[in-house]
């Protein structure tokens, strides 16, 4: 039976290494977890932002969708 015997840095090194590769390989992949981890902190951050703020209607954020934000020049 084989005995394989790896060193710590051996060991961080190769998993640098696929890391590495994997990074190559899959860039498209990558991007994408990067985008969704930063819409997810952004998420985040506008719950944090909006807990100690006001309630607004339902109605009214339709209305800011629908015409396309507040302070839009479109309904002159």
């Amino acid at each position: 039976m084989l005995e394989y015997s790896f060193s710590e840095i051996q060991i961080k090194d190769s998993i640098k290494a696929a890391i590495l590769e994997i990074f190559q390989e899959r860039r498209d992949l990558f991007q994408d977890l990067i985008a969704e981890a930063l819409e997810d902190i952004a998420l985040v951050k506008a719950i944090d932002e909006a807990k100690d703020s006001e309630p607004v209607r339902r109605e009214a954020i339709f209305e800011i969708l629908e015409f396309g934000g507040v302070g839009c020049n479109s309904l002159d």
